[in-house]
């Protein structure tokens, strides 16, 4: 019986891996494999540092599974270099990848040449998003449209004052309609400034 990592990503936290979990779980026993370790990110697939990638990648050097199962192929790597490198160290030691949404083995030949075409499918397609949305943010800037929160409108003079009279961070927060961490910066940024005087 082959044992199997199942290696989950999400793009943030608001997501959640169950989705992936359960697809990869019934894939795992429809093959005979035993599961051996479970991996997940709550990460962007751009972000080069992914502790639950790192800590697979360290088990495998160890010996710990013989394939590793993911529920797409976009989900293991941020780019197809990066994929390709994935996969050779993979190859290297002797762990199959398999991809439950492409359908993917590395077992065979064939498997092999068609995660290099749907990684650079995968590429090509968050390349485009990314190309689309600084598009739109150049036309908004060239329209005169504000990109991003707007700035707060803060009265930085009231917020010391309430400060200086014993208010909480917290009463002065729901006073102006701010966070707490915004209270803080304020009277931080005057303390600063009068430090300097």
């Amino acid at each position: 019986m082959k044992r199997a990592a199942l290696y989950m990503r999400v793009s943030s936290i608001d997501q959640h891996p169950e989705t992936q979990l359960h697809d990869l779980r019934q894939m795992a026993d429809q093959r005979g494999y035993e599961i051996t370790h479970e991996y997940t990110d709550r990460i962007s697939g751009a972000k080069a540092k992914r502790p639950g990638l790192d800590e697979l990648m360290r088990d495998a050097r160890r010996g710990r599974f013989d394939v590793v199962l993911v529920w797409a192929s976009d989900r293991i790597a941020r780019s197809v270099k990066h994929f390709l490198e994935v996969l050779d160290e993979l190859q290297r030691i002797n762990i199959e990848f398999v991809s439950f949404r492409e359908q993917i083995d590395t077992a065979g030949p064939l498997g092999r040449a068609l995660v290099v075409i749907i990684g650079a499918i995968a590429e090509l397609e968050r390349n485009l998003i990314v190309e689309r949305v600084r598009a739109g943010m150049r036309r908004a800037k060239l329209e005169g449209r504000h990109i991003g929160r707007k700035p707060l409108d803060l009265d930085r003079h009231a917020i010391v004052r309430d400060r200086q009279l014993g208010k909480s961070l917290g009463q002065i927060a729901k006073a102006h309609g701010i966070s707490r961490a915004t209270v803080h910066n304020v009277i931080k940024q005057d303390m600063a400034a009068a430090a300097t005087v």
